[in-house]
């Protein structure tokens, strides 16, 4: 990666240099996917399992994963794996648990009460990435907030390996969150399922998870379809940037950029320095880091199209991190609390030289579905209100209705909405003839 002088750039190569790579494949992407989502609108379960045996290479003889598979899955874990897992799901469910809404009540005026309810979402679907790097980290971030907000119906999908087995690690976290409809389903494919529903798998409100380009594809599709279900935010490929001082650590800034670079070959990572000395000192330190990763080839091929800037000072880094709009944005610079002030479009933020990217993606506490392609410029991170939908009440009495019914005639007249003042009127002229009513019958009981 040559490292690119921000200043020395014009508006437009600004522009280019952000862009995300895996945008420049979108049309042949759609137009795939919605050849795979039609697939299984039209033909059901014989679809998954067409599909699942072309992408996956696997024939499948259920798509539900049983009882018998949970229960060998709890087994092929040791005590530690799954102590672990158990301290993530705690972290994870404290961090959510915090989020959850207070009844909101309050009289706006004299006799109109309005309220804001929450109820859950009724059936939800839950897309856990598998393939060459299965995500039980995903499970736990979309399950924790699932059985927090009480969703009646709760469906996992998540891509089999090529035994036609799903990976214990995501069983287990499956398990922790009470989850036990597990489908053996990937890619676009799964997204249709879940939003059109099949034989096996239930149709869903909402869809939840992130994935590959497809994946995201996916979803937006079925998103625009009145038929077909809403999704939580566009999550695809991994993508972080850094921003690291001279006084960094080369090795903490190569090791955040390869945790995100080994995703996918189509992820992205961005380093913004200070100097291209000191990019140079992180690209040495990629290249020892890579001589050992199980998953360099991949890593590579995610470097390959990623990027480095050079910042003339914190102001200027900050404008290039809140123009790319990076899903994860960690800050290795002095003081970086500081800094964060300035940050205004980021999925979530690392503080510190100390705070891995890692953590985040795992165990701290916090959701790791956030927005990629640069969507974190107006949509946030999954939260727990993402598996509740709100309703407002209002309740008007009679002395309510008669204060503030002529405001409402005379801004219904003024959009030249009759109907709407009629229905007012009706109300406050009944109010009226029953006012008479009484006066006369209680002027009867007097005389």
């Amino acid at each position: 990666m040559k490292p690119l002088i921000w200043k020395k750039l014009s508006a437009s190569r600004q522009t280019a240099a952000l862009r995300r790579p895996a945008q420049s494949a979108q049309p042949a992407v759609a137009a795939a996917v919605r050849t795979i989502v039609a697939a299984v609108r039209r033909d059901g379960d014989a679809a998954l399992r067409r599909l699942t045996e072309k992408f996956d290479r696997v024939t499948l003889r259920s798509l539900r994963v049983s009882a018998a598979e949970f229960a060998t899955a709890e087994k092929s874990l040791t005590r530690a794996d799954l102590a672990a897992l158990r301290t993530a799901y705690r972290n994870i469910r404290a961090f959510h648990a915090a989020q959850q809404p207070r009844a909101l009540r309050i009289e706006t005026q004299p006799g109109i009460v309005c309220e804001k309810t929450v109820r859950p979402v009724g059936r939800v679907g839950l897309y856990v990435p598998g393939g060459s790097a299965p995500l039980p980290s995903t499970a736990l971030m979309l399950g924790v907030p699932s059985q927090l907000a009480g969703n009646p119906v709760r469906v996992l999908c998540t891509p089999p390996d090529k035994n036609g087995r799903i990976n214990p690690w995501i069983l287990c976290a499956a398990r922790f969150c009470g989850i036990t409809e597990v489908y053996k389903v990937g890619g676009a494919q799964a997204i249709a399922a879940l939003a059109y529903g099949t034989a096996s798998i239930p149709k869903c409100d909402k869809l939840f998870g992130p994935g590959n380009a497809f994946v995201t594809e996916a979803k937006q599709q079925v998103a625009r379809d009145a038929a077909g279900a809403a999704i939580d935010l566009p999550a695809g490929p991994s993508e972080v940037l850094v921003i690291a001082d001279h006084r960094a650590n080369p090795a903490f800034v190569a090791a955040d950029l390869l945790s995100q670079a080994e995703h996918g070959p189509d992820s992205q990572v961005v380093l913004v320095a200070f100097s291209e000395k000191f990019a140079a000192r992180v690209q040495a330190a990629l290249a020892r880091q890579l001589s050992t990763l199980p998953r360099a080839a991949i890593a590579r091929r995610a470097l390959a199209r990623s990027r480095i800037f050079v910042a003339a000072n914190r102001a200027e880094a900050v404008v290039i991190a809140n123009a790319y709009a990076p899903e994860h944005l960690i800050l290795q610079v002095a003081d970086p609390r500081a800094l964060l002030a300035s940050v205004t479009t980021a999925g979530s933020v690392f503080l510190g030289d100390l705070t891995p990217e890692s953590l985040g993606d795992y165990a701290s506490g916090t959701n790791h579905v956030l927005p990629t392609y640069g969507w974190a410029r107006a949509c946030s991170g999954l939260g727990l209100a993402d598996f509740q939908r709100t309703m407002t009440v209002q309740t008007a009495s009679q002395a309510g209705l008669q204060r503030l019914g002529p405001v409402v005639e005379r801004l219904a007249l003024a959009e030249g909405l009759a109907a709407h003042q009629r229905a007012v009127r009706v109300r406050l002229d009944d109010i009226s003839v029953a006012a008479v009513y009484d006066r006369r019958k209680n002027n009867r009981r007097r005389s």
